[in-house]
């Protein structure tokens, strides 16, 4: 026996009630089909949570957000203010794309301060202790001079690399460094002849521009690539003059040297530094030379060779701050560049 009511039966004795906004069944038929829909579908679904019929009015009362039953909003004065952010002191202030990262050098322009970055204290110490190496292994003889000498080269040609940006660029620096050594040996093999130096020079820039010229990179890299190769080979070259020059100038100038370079580091004004880094290197000229034999003109052969060695510091000092190069260039350009001045004012008081 089926279940189904019959055609016009209804055990309840009332009509099916239409849903919100639709108009009631006059068709018994229709009615009745309408029951059983309703009857199988009496339990809640999801579209009978989440939708509400289209003809149904919506106030604003019924979108606004209403606060989970059981929620007490605290009071104005319960409500504790979140501490803002500390700012990081190496990003700018917020802006609506983002934070923008704030270099050293980027702050001091803004704030209309020179951009160059200085080596500072602890690269001061290390060529003033390089210098000293110098000075005493100089008055030890040739081949221990070379010890030193041989460091200093090999630092000079990578940190060079690094300060132009590039990096690792290691066949440029074993190219200076090689044309350093083979310098040192030209240096003894000619009885420390200066020609040597020139010689080597030259066969390094010819040998560097044949390499380069072999190299498939574009032709802009491949300029600068040459230009950072022969710049390289020509200071660690040049910084075999040390071992061209005479002992008790090299003793003199290295010393002058270190204690200019630790003078320039004091924290003062540019202009006195420079002024401060020169007279004590005179005095250490001095000093050095009434115990090397070289006597007064010693202030003239400090004078001048801690000229160069602040020049190269200067060069060293650039906008993009760097450990790698204040710990390298930093530390070796100094003393690289005051070897033209040890020979030449070594040779001309001697």
């Amino acid at each position: 026996m089926s279940n189904q009511p019959h055609e016009g039966y209804d055990p309840y004795g009332q009509q099916p009630q239409a849903w919100p906004g639709q108009q009631p069944y006059d068709d018994p038929y229709a009615a009745q089909q309408y029951t059983q829909n309703t009857q199988q579908w009496q339990g809640q679904t999801w579209e009978t949570q989440t939708h509400q019929p289209v003809s149904a009015p919506v106030t604003a009362a019924d979108t606004a957000y209403l606060p989970p039953q059981g929620y007490v909003a605290p009071a104005p004065d319960e409500v504790p203010e979140a501490p803002a952010p500390a700012p990081d002191a190496g990003y700018g202030p917020a802006t609506v794309g983002g934070n923008t990262r704030v270099t050293d050098a980027q702050r001091a322009r803004a704030e209309g301060r020179s951009p160059v970055i200085e080596p500072g204290m602890q690269p001061a110490a290390l060529t003033a202790l390089l210098g000293l190496l110098l000075a005493g292994a100089a008055a030890v003889g040739t081949y221990a001079l070379l010890v030193p000498l041989v460091a200093l080269q090999a630092v000079t040609a990578a940190g060079w690399f690094r300060l132009n940006g590039m990096w690792p660029a290691r066949q440029g620096i074993a190219l200076g460094f090689a044309g350093a050594l083979a310098a040192d040996a030209a240096l003894l093999v000619s009885d420390r002849s200066p020609s040597a130096i020139l010689g080597t020079l030259g066969v390094w820039v010819l040998l560097s521009l044949v390499l380069q010229l072999r190299s498939h990179a574009d032709p802009d890299e491949r300029m600068y690539g040459l230009m950072a190769t022969v710049a390289a080979a020509a200071l660690a070259i040049v910084a075999g003059g040390y071992l061209a020059a005479d002992a008790d100038a090299v003793t003199v100038g290295a010393i002058a040297v270190a204690v200019a370079v630790l003078a320039r580091a004091l924290p003062l004004p540019t202009p006195a530094s420079v002024v401060v880094a020169l007279l004590a290197a005179a005095g250490a000229g001095v000093a050095a030379g009434a115990m090397t034999g070289l006597g007064t003109p010693g202030a003239l052969l400090g004078a001048g060779a801690a000229a160069c060695a602040l020049i190269g510091h200067r060069v060293a000092s650039y906008d993009y701050p760097s450990r790698f190069v204040h710990f390298t260039a930093g530390v070796a350009l100094p003393l690289s560049a005051a070897a033209p001045a040890v020979y030449v004012l070594g040779r001309a008081l001697a």
